[in-house]
C-alpha cells in the first residue's frame, strides 16, 4: 500500500513497513504486511535458500537531501528468517541548513533477523541523523551491521564539513513479547549495546590517533548468539585488517573496524558473515543475489 507525496517545502518523508512471517502450512518465512509512504519500497522478496526469505530495500531517488526523513520498520515473527539488505549505498548528499534524518526499527521475536545494508556514503556538507534500533529477545537470533564512508575519497572529495549523528542500538527484552511493548514500557528491555557517534567534518577526532586516525570509513557489526569460540573465530579473520577489533557483551559479537574505503570494510564484514552464519543462524551462507550485479 502507497500513500504520500513529496513535499518540495520539507523534502521527502517516507515510510516502509515489513512484517515477516512462517503461515501454516508452508514452512517458508513470507513477506506478509508491505506498507509505504513515498520513496521507499521492497520489490518482490526472494527465496535462494528455501525458507528464509531475502528482501532489498530501495530507495527510487538515489540520495538523500536536507528534510528528507526515511523511516523504515521491520518485525520478524516467531518462527521466521528474514535478510534485508540493499542494492546499493544510500548517498546523503550536501545540505541546505536542513537536516537529512533515517529511523530504523527493527524487532525480532523467537525468530532470526539478518541486516546487512550496503554503506551509507556521506557527502562534504550532509547534516545528517541516522539511528538504527534492533529488538530482540532471548529466543532470537541476529546479525547486522553499519557500514559509513566519510565524503568520496577515491574522488580526492573529503568530508572537512558537515555533521553526523549515527546510532546503533541493540535492545533485549527481560522477558515477554517485545513486539507488543509500548513505548512507555521499553525499560522492560535492557540495552544491551548503543553506539552513538556525534562526528564534525572539522573535528580533531578525524585525524587524532584516539578518534578515527585518518581513516575515512567506519563499520560496525553485531552478531548474537554468540561465545568466545566465535570470538576467536572472527579474530582469526581480522588478524592482517590493520584497524579492526572484536569483543564480547552479554552474549553478542561486536566487530569494529576503521579503513581507508568502504569497499574494504564491507568485504571484511561478508567474509565474517559467511563464517558466523553457519553457528548463529544454523544455515551456510547464501549471499543475496543484488551483491552479484
Amino acid at each position: 500500500m502507497a500513500t504520500g507525496l513529496a513535499n518540495p517545502a520539507s523534502g521527502w518523508q517516507a515510510e516502509l513497513r515489513l512484517k515477516f512471517a512462517v503461515e501454516a502450512p508452508l514452512p517458508q518465512t513470507r513477506l506478509v504486511e508491505r506498507q509505504h509512504r513515498g520513496p521507499l519500497v521492497v520489490q518482490r522478496p526472494f527465496h535462494p535458500e528455501g525458507d528464509p526469505c531475502h528482501a532489498y530495500i530501495v530507495h527510487p531517488p538515489g540520495g538523500v537531501v536536507g528534510g528528507d526523513e526515511l523511516r523504515i520498520d521491520v518485525k520478524v515473527e516467531p518462527g521466521a528468517h528474514a535478510l534485508i539488505t540493499t542494492p546499493a549505498a544510500t548517498k546523503f548528499y550536501r545540505c541546505d541548513g536542513r537536516l537529512s534524518t533515517q529511523v530504523q526499527e527493527l524487532r525480532a521475536e523467537g525468530a532470526s533477523l539478518e541486516w546487512l545494508p550496503q554503506e551509507n556514503i556521506f557527502y562534504r556538507a550532509a547534516l545528517v541523523r541516522t539511528a538504527t534500533r534492533v529488538q530482540i529477545d532471548a529466543r532470537s537470533r541476529f546479525i547486522g551491521w553499519e557500514i559509513g564512508c566519510l565524503g568520496l575519497p577515491a574522488r580526492g572529495e573529503s568530508f572537512d564539513a558537515g555533521n553526523l549523528g549515527l546510532d546503533f542500538e541493540l535492545w533485549r527484552d527481560r522477558g515477554g513479547n517485545v513486539s507488543a511493548l509500548p513505548p512507555q514500557e521499553r525499560d522492560r528491555c535492557a540495552p544491551v549495546f548503543i553506539d552513538r557517534l556525534r562526528l564534525a567534518g572539522h573535528s580533531l577526532a578525524r585525524e587524532a590517533g584516539w578518534g578515527l586516525a585518518g581513516g575515512t570509513a567506519i563499520g560496525t557489526m553485531l552478531a548474537t548468539p554468540a561465545s568466545p569460540r566465535e570470538v576467536e573465530q572472527v579474530r582469526e579473520l581480522t588478524a592482517m585488517h590493520p584497524a579492526a577489533g572484536v569483543t564480547l557483551v552479554d552474549g553478542v559479537l561486536v566487530l569494529r573496524a576503521l579503513a581507508a574505503q568502504g569497499e574494504a570494510i564491507r568485504h571484511l564484514f561478508v567474509s565474517v558473515w559467511r563464517a558466523l552464519r553457519p553457528g548463529i543462524m544454523g544455515r551456510e551462507a547464501v549471499s543475496p543475489r543484488i551483491w552479484a550485479t
